[in-house]
């Protein structure tokens, strides 16, 4: 249970092209995932899919807004909660540079709101919240048409995830059954790592099987 965290930064006197990248008050990086459309959803030829993705449909995002390039960490969660809820700590294979889990989505929500209650992040008025599942998806493919940003097989040399039930006629590879440090593994085209695998992240829709 995670939650990437974009940056809706408000308009201001200070420099008008906005950076590519920015690290806030707590050390989060962030970058900036620019406007553009994409085909949300999967066809129904792919593997291994639920019929809630189709059908296909364009989006388009309209504006570019900042997200986590990493998922949120125990050591960010913490100095802003005040608390690390998660069961993959420093005492179980665990630690700080690892992501938060065991949160709700009103814990997400709650993180988002008390980052963005910060003085230093009201003075350079950023206010943070969860992305949309279109945001998320658009972020996640950067660019890509494939089931995964890095192609169409899935090995967990790419991500963490159960490596004896590999995706696409990859390799078996390891089952760590536990949580990696952010950034183990490659990121996308738009900079961001772990998109797959490692933890689930939680979005800012509401959810409704008839979509």
């Amino acid at each position: 249970d995670r939650a990437k965290i974009p940056d809706t930064t408000k308009p201001s006197t200070k420099p008008t092209t906005a950076a590519k990248q920015m690290t806030n008050s707590i050390g989060m990086k962030l970058v900036l995932i620019p406007a553009g459309s994409f085909t949300m959803g999967s066809p129904t030829s792919e593997e291994v899919r639920y019929d809630r993705e189709v059908p296909q449909h364009k989006v388009t995002i309209t504006k570019p807004f900042y997200m986590g390039v990493y998922e949120v960490t125990q050591r960010e969660y913490e100095a802003v909660m005040g608390n690390n809820p998660s069961r993959f700590d420093s005492s179980n294979r665990g630690g700080a540079d690892h992501p938060v889990e065991n949160v709700s989505w009103n814990d997400a929500n709650d993180f988002c709101s008390r980052l963005s209650e910060k003085a230093v992040e009201r003075q350079e008025g950023r206010s943070y919240r969860l992305p949309t599942e279109a945001e998320w998806e658009y972020a996640c493919r950067a660019g890509t048409k494939t089931p995964f940003h890095f192609g169409s097989s899935a090995s967990s040399t790419q991500a963490n995830f159960d490596g004896t039930n590999p995706y696409g006629g990859a390799a078996k590879g390891p089952y760590l059954k536990h949580t990696t440090t952010v950034g183990s593994y490659s990121p996308n085209a738009f900079g961001l790592f772990d998109m797959h695998g490692n933890v689930l992240e939680w979005c800012s829709d509401w959810y409704d099987a008839k979509y």
